[in-house]
């Protein structure tokens, strides 16, 4: 079964904006001045702090020879996998594997931590 790198279940936004970016062989100062974005902001959307706003990601796009709906979901014409790992089978892959599983247990947290964070601000208490 091949691995589904950079689909929406193993990678975020910000995963496939720096593996596109790597791709191309762009530092984040270069893209951030190709864009005329300032370098914190890119670095923003790269971290999933941040999006950019649509006409951003067109050009993202763009720059980047990979689709828009690629971009966003990890479908359509974009990377087969991250560039470092495209040719290197084994470990790694399990480790890059394990890193994503360790995310999305994170992610799951911070929002169980929000919603907690929203009962304790509207006083209610289990």
């Amino acid at each position: 079964m091949a691995q589904d790198w950079y689909g929406e279940a193993s990678a975020t936004f910000g995963d496939r904006l720096a593996g596109a970016r790597e791709t191309a062989g762009l530092t984040q100062e270069a893209l951030a001045e190709k864009l005329g974005v300032r370098l914190e902001t890119l670095r923003a959307w790269e971290d999933d702090v941040a999006e950019p706003r649509a006409n951003r990601l067109q050009m993202l796009a763009g720059m980047l020879n990979v689709t828009l709906m690629w971009l966003l979901t990890g479908e359509g014409a974009g990377l087969d996998g991250p560039p470092d790992l495209v040719a290197e089978p084994g470990a790694d892959r399990a480790l890059v594997r394990e890193i994503r599983e360790v995310r999305t247990g994170l992610e799951e947290l911070d929002a169980r931590l929000g919603r907690l964070e929203k009962r304790l601000l509207a006083g209610e208490s289990e």
